[in-house]
């Protein structure tokens, strides 16, 4: 599984260690996620190419390098990577943004599409995925599909915690597909919850916690 990626990183293990603490509060948890969106995208985009410009300094005119940020493309599985999306935008706010809705059958867990909202210009972008939550691998794997038939370039995953049956469905079926891991946890239980987990993503950013 050469194209899987453990981001070994002091800060963001410390922020995705407040994560998975119960305590931690939604305002704090939404920019959490957000802030680990936007350090997952920059992984994501460290071997991306760039075009040189001109660039004239208050001293000289020098080539500086650019990323043509346009060709780029987030697409956030809803709800819960809707936040993960806003921290890469961050980064390059001239990329452009899809959303992807599944819900998880809770007998089956198998995604069920419900809403789909992809860029008229999508075909061929550098297409990078955001979701919390790698557990059974099914909504992301999906999510690849319905991307490469829109004529996307799906070029990585990102997600913040995986369960070792997500990391293998997903790096079995999209081989070719760059899957970047915050934390790698250690099994789901006979729910597909990932544990030791955070709970559900979505619930804890927008405070619909039973």
């Amino acid at each position: 599984m050469e194209k899987v990626h453990y981001i070994n990183h002091p800060v963001l293990t410390h922020k995705i260690s407040i994560l998975r603490n119960k305590k931690t509060r939604p305002a704090v948890f939404r920019n959490l996620v957000r802030e680990i969106g936007m350090i997952e995208a920059y992984e994501a985009l460290r071997h991306h190419p760039s075009i040189t410009k001109e660039v004239e300094t208050p001293l000289e005119v020098m080539e500086g390098h650019f990323i043509q940020d346009s060709e780029i493309c987030f697409v956030s599985i809803l709800r819960a990577g809707l936040e993960m999306g806003h921290g890469a935008r961050d980064i390059l706010p001239n990329a452009c943004e899809g959303f992807i809705s599944m819900a998880r059958d809770e007998v089956t867990f198998k995604p069920t599409l419900s809403y789909v909202k992809l860029p008229a210009g999508i075909k061929n972008k550098h297409t990078i995925i955001l979701d919390p939550m790698l557990a059974t691998g099914g909504s992301s794997i999906a999510a690849v599909k319905l991307l490469r038939e829109a004529g996307a370039n799906v070029a990585a995953f990102c997600c913040i915690i995986a369960a070792p049956e997500g990391v293998k469905a997903f790096a079995e079926a999209c081989p070719d597909v760059e899957l970047y891991v915050g934390a790698l946890d250690r099994e789901l239980n006979e729910k597909a919850y990932i544990l030791p987990g955070l709970g559900d993503a979505g619930d804890r950013i927008y405070n619909t916690v039973d």
